[in-house]
């Protein structure tokens, strides 16, 4: 582990330093420069992944739908998010570059949450578009608009943009206690607030934000699910339940991998769990990284008509000869 850890934490409070002090991954801080190739893997994956859901649903016109286009929304925050988080990791494990300056670690928070709520936001909107489909299939072209959607991405960039504009500044101008040592490789929200000394107007600002979208959003996704759930226990054939039980299954599997990692995450911080630093790092690259590389494989995997138009795209043309 690095000296810089073993620095005791001054008694008074002071402003915001200029720089802040990134942990990497413990263990490899001697031999920096291998870690590095697996993750240009994972991100050059990630983007081909996700480039291509984004390129497919883009040319065909069969694809301009809503479901369709919550994909398109999902796998932009999955390349966001990961895009990131790479400069600081990269200089991590490149050129071991534990300082990075405050101005831009908290550059780096805004995006890394931003993409983060517009990630759960798209789940959550997901959820809703299939309890619809599923719930109410007759009424279903009617509700689900051009004008709601519209009116839904106007609510995701205001919970992306409109709740976490504050945050940078309010972090900005908190005073600090501790030593400016986060315990991440890269810049994250709560990481830096609990830095801050006791008492902030910050702190309830940012329990508000964290409570609105990582907290509501998970319970509203998974009481979508029972209400499908309910309605798939009344189909009659097994079939009809299989074939829309299908429809869900790579959206569910989204679901648990973006919050799953995230619970752990915060009832290891919240209870305090004696668990090694390597394996809580390693927890946090899953929560981050795992859900941009899986995604575009699960949806590939599951919706046919996603996997049938990239293979038709894919092919080559065959030229006709004059008869």
């Amino acid at each position: 582990m690095s000296t810089f850890l073993t620095h005791s934490a001054p008694n008074t409070s002071t402003s915001m330093a200029p720089t802040f002090l990134l942990v990497g991954l413990p263990g490899l801080l001697a031999v920096p420069s291998w870690w590095a190739i697996p993750l240009i893997t994972v991100y050059l994956l990630s983007a081909l992944g996700n480039g291509a859901i984004l390129w497919i649903i883009t040319l065909e016109p069969t694809l301009h739908r809503p479901m369709y286009f919550f994909l398109f929304l999902l796998s932009m925050s999955d390349v966001g998010l990961a895009t990131a988080l790479m400069p600081t990791l990269l200089g991590l494990a490149f050129a071991n570059t534990h300082a990075v300056s405050a101005s831009a670690c908290l550059l780096q928070m805004f995006f890394v949450h931003v993409f983060s709520v517009m990630e759960s936001s798209v789940l959550l909107t997901m959820a809703l578009d299939g309890a619809l489909a599923i719930c109410r299939p007759l009424h279903y072209p009617t509700l689900l608009t051009s004008g709601v959607i519209s009116k839904i991405c106007v609510a995701i960039a205001f919970r992306r943009l409109g709740l976490h504009l504050p945050l940078p500044f309010l972090l900005a101008h908190m005073l600090y206690c501790r030593p400016q040592v986060l315990t991440h490789s890269y810049c994250l929200h709560p990481d830096m607030a609990r830095l801050a000394c006791p008492g902030g107007g910050g702190a309830v600002y940012s329990l508000f934000v964290v409570l609105s979208a990582m907290g509501l959003d998970p319970l509203l996704i998974f009481f979508s699910y029972g209400l499908i759930g309910r309605v798939l226990q009344g189909l009659g054939p097994r079939e009809d339940r299989w074939k829309a039980g299908q429809t869900c299954a790579a959206h569910l599997s989204a679901v648990l991998l973006f919050y799953v990692p995230m619970v752990l995450l915060a009832l290891i911080d919240r209870l305090r769990m004696p668990i090694p630093q390597p394996a809580h790092t390693l927890l946090s690259y899953v929560h981050f990284l795992l859900p941009s590389l899986v995604n575009p494989i699960l949806y590939s995997v599951k919706m046919k008509e996603i996997r049938e138009r990239v293979h038709k795209r894919l092919q080559p043309r065959k030229v006709g000869c004059a008869q």
